[in-house]
C-alpha cells in the first residue's frame, strides 16, 4: 500500500500535466476535445478510485498467490523474458475481464463510469470504478500462476500495464500504420468507447489488438463513420460516485419490481442493457436512439464557478498528495485515520461535484466535509501530523472549511435565482 502510494505521487502530476496539455494543444489546433467540467468530473473520479485502493476497500475471492501455491507445475526466476511473459498474461487476463464487464448486466456497473464520459480524451483514461470491491481477477491469470510466474513479478508489472493504458484516449492521433496490427491505438480505443451501431462493444483489447483479431471483437475505425462517445443511458451527472452505483441501482429497483420470479435472480447475469418487459413497460428509462443527434449532458455555469471548482480540485489533489506521501505516518498514529482520511476525500468530491450538478444538496454536502474536517482538527489539533511541515497549518484549514461553506452557499443561492429566471421565463 505504501508503496502503491508513492508511485501515485509521481504518476498523478504526470497525468495532469498530460491532460492539461492535450487541453491546450486542442485550444492551440482549433479542435479542443476538453471540456471543463467533463475534465474534473473525470479527475475527480480518478482520486476516488486510487483513494479506494489505497484504503484497501476491496474483497479478494481468489487470488494470485493462493493459485501460483496450489496449481503451478513449475518454478521460474524473475528475469527479462519472465516480466515478459508476465506482461502478456496480464494483457490476456485483462481482455476477458474487459469484455466480460461490457457483456453482462451485473459485471457493467465496474466499468460503466471508465464509458460515462460523452468526450474523449485523456482525462476520461483516469475514470475507474469504486463500485468493484469484489476482486475475481485473478481467475484469469492461471496460465501465469501454471507457469510459475512469482507473485512479485505481477505486482511490479501490474500498475505499468494499467498505466500503459493511458496515452491511447486521445482524438489527436490519427492511424498508426503497422502497429494497429499489433498495439491497441488511439484510432482503436475510439471506436472502442463509441455508441455506434458500427463500433459498440468492439476492441476490448487493452495493450495488445491482437486478442480482438483471434477472438472476433476487432473493428477498425471507418473514415465515414465518426465515433459518438459516452454510453447509450446517459448518466446525467457530474459526479463520479452517483455515477458508480447508477446501474446497480437500476437493477436492484428492477429485480424488485418485476413480477417475473425468474428474472428477479437472472437479470444480474443477462446481457448488458436487459430489463425485464414488464418493468421496461411500466418504469421507461431514457435511451438514446439517434447517437448523432443527442444533447450532451451539461450546465450552466460562470468564470467564477470554474476558478472555484478549479481551487478545489487542486485542493483535493494537495490533500490525496499528503495522504499517499504520509501512509506510514498516519497508520502509526491510528490505524483508522487512513479510513477516516479517505473518506473525507470521498465527501470532498462528492460536495465538488454536486455543486458542478448545480444540485442545492451541494451545501449539505459540503457542510459534512468541511465539518468533518474541523473535528478531525479539534480532536488532533492538527492536521494527521502536517504541522511537523507546515506550523500552525489547522488555523489555515480551519479558515479554509469555514470559507468554503460561505462559497458554496454563495453558488448554490445564486443558481437557485438563475433557475428561478429560466423557469419564469420559459412558461
Amino acid at each position: 500500500m505504501e508503496t502503491y502510494g508513492k508511485i501515485l505521487l509521481i504518476a498523478m502530476p504526470a497525468f495532469l500535466l498530460l491532460v492539461l496539455f492535450e487541453k491546450w494543444y486542442g485550444w492551440r489546433k482549433g479542435k479542443d476535445t476538453v471540456r471543463n467540467m467533463d475534465m474534473i468530473s473525470s479527475l475527480t473520479s480518478g482520486v476516488t478510485n486510487v483513494t479506494k485502493d489505497v484504503i484497501g476497500l476491496y474483497f479478494i475471492v481468489l487470488s494470485y498467490p493462493f493459485f501460483l501455491h496450489n496449481l503451478s507445475i513449475t518454478k521460474i526466476e524473475s528475469s527479462i523474458p519472465v516480466y515478459i511473459i508476465a506482461f502478456i498474461a496480464l494483457d490476456f487476463a485483462g481482455y476477458w475481464v474487459h469484455r466480460l464487464q461490457h457483456v453482462t448486466n451485473f459485471f457493467w456497473n465496474g466499468h460503466i463510469v471508465h464509458h460515462s464520459s460523452e468526450e474523449f480524451n485523456l482525462a476520461c483514461a483516469l475514470r475507474q470504478s469504486i463500485s468493484s470491491i469484489v476482486k475475481t481477477f485473478a481467475i484469469f491469470l492461471l496460465p501465469a500462476a501454471l507457469l510459475g510466474v512469482p507473485q512479485e513479478v505481477i505486482a511490479i508489472v501490474a500498475p505499468l500495464h494499467l498505466f500503459a493504458q493511458f496515452w491511447y484516449h486521445t482524438q489527436h492521433i490519427n492511424k498508426m500504420g503497422f502497429l494497429e496490427k499489433l498495439i491497441v491505438t488511439p484510432s482503436h480505443h475510439r471506436v472502442h468507447h463509441a455508441i455506434n451501431p458500427e463500433y459498440i462493444d468492439k476492441n476490448y483489447g487493452q495493450i495488445f489488438i491482437f486478442w480482438d483479431f483471434w477472438f472476433g471483437t476487432f473493428q477498425k475505425e471507418l473514415p465515414d463513420v465518426p465515433p459518438v462517445y459516452g454510453i447509450t443511458r446517459p448518466v446525467r451527472t457530474w459526479n463520479p460516485i452517483k455515477i458508480n452505483f447508477q446501474h446497480i441501482w437500476l437493477l436492484i429497483k428492477d429485480a424488485w419490481r418485476t413480477k417475473n420470479w425468474k428474472d428477479k435472480f437472472t437479470l444480474w447475469f443477462k446481457p448488458t442493457g436487459y430489463r425485464p418487459k414488464d418493468v421496461a413497460t411500466q418504469y421507461p428509462i431514457y435511451k438514446i436512439d439517434d447517437v448523432y443527434h443527442f444533447e450532451k449532458y451539461d450546465t450552466q455555469t460562470s468564470v467564477s464557478l470554474n476558478r472555484w471548482c478549479w481551487i478545489q480540485l487542486i485542493l483535493l489533489l494537495i490533500f490525496i498528495s499528503y495522504m499517499f506521501g504520509n501512509i506510514a505516518l498516519l497508520n502509526s498514529q491510528d490505524q483508522n485515520y487512513i479510513f477516516w482520511y479517505g473518506s473525507f476525500i470521498f465527501l470532498t468530491v462528492y460536495a465538488l461535484t454536486d455543486l458542478m450538478d448545480r444540485n442545492s444538496s451541494a451545501i449539505v454536502w459540503e457542510t459534512i466535509r468541511s465539518g468533518l474536517g474541523v473535528y478531525f482538527i479539534y480532536q488532533q489539533q492538527d492536521w494527521f501530523g502536517a504541522s511537523t511541515f507546515i506550523p500552525n497549518i489547522q488555523y489555515l484549514l480551519c479558515a479554509y472549511f469555514i470559507i468554503s461553506i460561505i462559497i458554496t452557499a454563495f453558488f448554490v443561492i445564486k443558481h437557485k435565482k438563475e433557475d428561478s429566471i429560466s423557469l419564469s421565463t420559459a412558461s
